[in-house]
């Protein structure tokens, strides 16, 4: 009698404590689990994402939002400013405060100039303190620079008339004015007023150094022949540690503003900027007062390619009421705002008729 109670009192602690460990597993999965699997997500996740390389972070996310396609390439290039192959962005330009200006001036019947500044102001500091301008009469050339270039501080000119590529771009080069504000090696900061600057013509031999399609393919793009774009594609660049003459060097450029004057057809009938890399746009004015001349009268209408488009004018307005665009939105290459022109009903001369 004495052991079957024994055995019975043992069995009921085993089923007891069975029942016990049973109810514990179920509310490990259950509810510890999943919690502290989110906390240590919480904890470890932005660790380990700032271990990894920007390219690989989002090339990772892309794939698993839109699948696998070489198509993705374009869409981080664009997203990060750059290839995002450095740890902590280092190759990646980004401005976070960036004004654009643009003024337009009759030169005759035909042509007019466009006189723009640009301000960029960088999240961080751009080490390499090269520029380079690209000028290109090609519209498979000019949409492609931007996921092309491999240098953080870049500029593109487009002239749309092949015929006066050569002209227009020998015009532009003496109207280039450039400042900055940058930090020496030792972290001391320094500013430079916009001035003229040496910009020299690279030769096409020298065109893979600075645009990787020359190299091998980008995208859908397959490698180029340098060869076949002399005569479309001219590139300059200069050093901006040039731009002082004191006795220290630019360890890294904190903000860039570019000044150039551009020729245009009037009968093109728009101008339009373009963000370089991803630029968070704070305003853009268009001062178009001048394309008058002669008598002409034009009536002018914004239209932006972005995110937003509450800075369109929605309408033809006279050159008087175009105002300064308040846009606090992000702008990715290959978006931008364009302005658009047309004769005004009482103007209908066939000189500048579109």
């Amino acid at each position: 009698m004495t052991v079957g109670v024994a055995l019975s009192a043992l069995l009921a602690a085993f089923l007891a404590v069975s029942v016990g460990a049973v109810l514990l597993v179920v509310a490990y999965r259950r509810v510890l689990r999943p919690r502290l699997t989110d906390e240590l997500l919480r904890l470890s996740g932005p660790s380990i994402v700032r271990a990894l390389l920007p390219q690989q972070v989002m090339t990772t996310f892309l794939s698993e939002i839109y699948g696998d396609s070489d198509a993705n390439h374009d869409v981080v290039a664009a997203v990060l400013g750059g290839e995002g192959a450095e740890p902590h962005g280092g190759d990646l330009t980004i401005s976070i405060h960036t004004t654009v200006d643009y003024e337009l001036r009759a030169v005759n019947h035909h042509t007019f100039e466009l006189i723009s500044t640009v301000s960029y102001s960088f999240k961080e500091n751009v080490a390499d303190h090269r520029f380079a301008i690209f000028a290109m009469c090609d519209p498979q050339l000019r949409d492609a620079i931007t996921l092309a270039c491999r240098l953080p501080l870049f500029e593109s000119w487009f002239v749309s008339d092949p015929s006066l590529f050569e002209q227009m771009v020998d015009a532009m080069l003496p109207s280039v004015k450039i400042g900055i504000s940058y930090t020496d090696l030792d972290g001391k900061h320094h500013e430079v007023m916009p001035g003229e600057v040496q910009l020299t013509d690279v030769g096409y031999h020298d065109w893979p150094e600075f645009l990787t399609f020359f190299r091998g393919p980008v995208g859908t793009m397959p490698r180029q022949n340098p060869a076949q774009y002399i005569g479309t594609l001219r590139i300059f660049e200069c050093d901006l540690g040039e731009l002082t003459d004191v006795d220290h060097a630019v360890g890294s450029v904190e903000s860039l503003s570019l000044r150039s004057t551009s020729l245009g057809r009037i009968d093109d009938s728009f101008c339009f900027w373009q963000a370089p890399y991803p630029c968070y746009v704070d305003r853009i004015s268009f001062d178009a007062a001048a394309l008058a001349f002669d008598g002409a009268s034009w009536q002018f209408q914004v239209v932006p390619f972005t995110f937003r488009s509450t800075i369109a004018t929605g309408a033809w307005t006279p050159a008087e009421q175009l105002k300064e665009l308040t846009v606090r939105s992000w702008l990715l290459p290959g978006h931008g705002v364009a302005l658009l022109w047309k004769p005004s009903d009482d103007y209908t001369s066939g000189t500048c008729a579109l």
